[in-house]
């Protein structure tokens, strides 16, 4: 969870020297070799040509567009503030459920919905740009979206591969995905300052290899509903790593925001889905 929470500041320091988009190509270059290294100590196969598709899609959309989104939206929104709308994608996963997988929510469901979405407009409303289109919020909140249509692709492949296995998979062809920018951040990324050069190794091996590594492993030892309840940490974490590393202070309205946001989405996720209620015990 720190390698995540700490990717947000970070990212915030290695855009004072290199652009968003060839950010994204050699952060996940980084990524991919470990990637690769893994696969060829564990000598994983390849995968089944049935399931390149898929692949290729959660890292189009988990990988690519997700951080070049994302880094887009840090040029002018807070560390604090991205990791905020941020936590707004289990809400956008619950939403896109409803049609794909025909999940249902409860009233309870819609109300925390609701919470989160205020949330997220006093959090936007309060950036630069606000919540007017291609502005950075609305491209963070992108990002979001990203990340639950990824969430949504991802569940029929972990069916057939181990976490580990698909996260190097798709670490690597979301790499490849980025590779026309890999060139332009290269020659930057060796003009830029050691800061700079610092904040890519970290944003690459932390978050991005170790990171997914460290989420897969977690989920697997304890289940996706008691794991996914950690991500409650990252906006705080990232908060107070922020203000360490970049001297950022969430304003008022961001902390509000942030914990409407953090209230609709726990209320959704407790009580705003039928199964969830029915197996939820009640006191005699």
């Amino acid at each position: 969870m720190l390698s995540w929470a700490s990717a947000y500041p970070v990212v915030r320091i290695a855009l004072r020297g290199i652009p968003p988009v060839p950010l994204a190509a050699i952060r996940y270059a980084l990524a991919a070799l470990i990637a690769v290294a893994w696969l060829v100590l564990r000598r994983q196969p390849l995968p089944a040509a049935r399931d390149m598709p898929r692949l290729v899609a959660c890292a189009g959309i988990g990988i690519s567009l997700y951080n070049i989104l994302f880094n887009m939206g840090e040029v002018t929104v807070s560390a604090g503030a991205a990791s905020l709308l941020i936590a707004s994608s289990p809400l956008m996963t619950a939403l896109i459920a409803m049609p794909v997988l025909g999940e249902r929510l409860t009233a309870w469901g819609w109300l925390g919905s609701l919470l989160s979405l205020a949330g997220v407009g006093l959090i936007a409303g309060g950036q630069a740009g606000g919540i007017t289109f291609g502005s950075g919020a609305t491209l963070v909140l992108g990002a979001a979206l990203c990340s639950a249509t990824y969430i949504i692709l991802l569940r029929q492949l972990l069916r057939r591969y181990d976490g580990l296995t698909c996260m190097a998979y798709i670490l690597i062809i979301g790499a490849v995905l980025l590779l026309p920018w890999l060139p332009r951040a290269c020659a930057i990324t060796l003009r830029a300052s050691w800061p700079c050069v610092w904040a890519v190794v970290e944003l690459g091996v932390f978050p991005a290899a170790i990171g997914y590594g460290a989420w897969t492993f977690v989920i697997g030892q304890m289940g996706a509903a008691r794991g996914s309840a950690l991500l409650y940490t990252l906006p705080p974490v990232t908060m107070v790593l922020a203000f360490l590393l970049t001297g950022e202070i969430p304003g008022l309205r961001t902390l509000c925001g942030g914990a409407v946001v953090m209230a609709g989405v726990l209320v959704m996720n407790t009580w705003g889905h039928p199964a969830r209620r029915a197996t939820t015990p009640t006191k005699n």
